[in-house]
């Protein structure tokens, strides 16, 4: 159930001159609600804008007296641009935990996907000690791939990949190639979790249909209610069914997605 209510910004961290890193205390939404990495909070970004924006949630933390969550995203708009304005202290009206986070299990093994703004909400998958994971992560280049967040997978997981579609860092190219590569060597992978554009997300969902490994992948659209009252985020799925990103969402088996729609 989503709770509507009023969040503090504990800190916000500039990442480059577009990305931000903003720590909100959020009440008992981790505890009481089970707020996860991969779902994503709706916040009121000023009075003048009637739309709120869809943020991911990169970590959640238990704490005392309230919950944190991590949010990390880029400037795209006057409503993001308005939210990288805040500062610690500053009141936000929020409204969440709206979505569905990855399906887990404790015991798993997980490989773990992720593309540019994608690589976020993987976060609290990559640093969970409750399954092992290996994580392929591609950026646009090096300067992308800030260490803040990198470190963090390569701490926690026995693996990390890191791909740059200039070639500056890690690997030249996309990261469907270098899951081929990580699944052609064979593997035990229960899944591979997935999240970043649907051009990347297309060609891992086929990489992973090749070599018989479920796949979960997290959807973006633009969200307008964020709660699946309007069809501003509807997808098309294979059996000809429409389905709300952020209702049912956002994450989706991949063999459920109509890709060429």
């Amino acid at each position: 159930m989503a709770v509507q209510q009023i969040c503090t910004v504990v800190e916000m961290t500039q990442l480059d001159a577009s990305t931000w890193w903003m720590v909100l205390e959020v009440g008992k939404l981790v505890k009481r609600h089970g707020l996860t990495g991969g779902q994503f909070l709706h916040i009121k970004c000023g009075d003048s804008r009637l739309l709120r924006r869809p943020i991911s949630v990169a970590r959640t933390q238990w704490d005392e007296p309230e919950d944190t969550a991590a949010l990390i995203f880029e400037v795209r708009g006057e409503g993001t641009r308005w939210l990288s304005q805040r500062r610690g202290g500053d009141k936000l009206d929020v409204l969440g935990p709206l979505g569905n986070g990855f399906n887990v299990s404790d015991g798993s093994r997980y490989l773990l996907v992720g593309g540019g703004i994608g690589v976020p909400p993987l976060m609290e998958y990559g640093e969970s000690p409750k399954w092992s994971k290996v994580a392929v992560l591609g950026f646009r280049t090096k300067n992308k791939a800030f260490p803040a967040i990198v470190s963090r997978f390569e701490e926690h997981c026995e693996q990390t990949y890191l791909c740059t579609d200039d070639g500056t860092l890690g690997r030249h190219g996309f990261v469907d190639g270098q899951v081929r590569d990580i699944l052609a060597k064979g593997h035990s992978f229960t899944d591979i979790l997935a999240c970043g554009p649907k051009p990347m997300l297309k060609s891992v969902a086929a990489v992973a249909a090749e070599f018989g490994v479920p796949c979960q992948v997290s959807m973006e659209e633009r969200m307008a209610c964020g709660i699946g009252a309007c069809l501003g985020c509807a997808i098309r799925m294979k059996d000809g069914t429409m389905r709300h990103v952020c209702k049912d969402g956002p994450v989706f088996h991949a063999e459920e997605v109509d890709w060429d729609a």
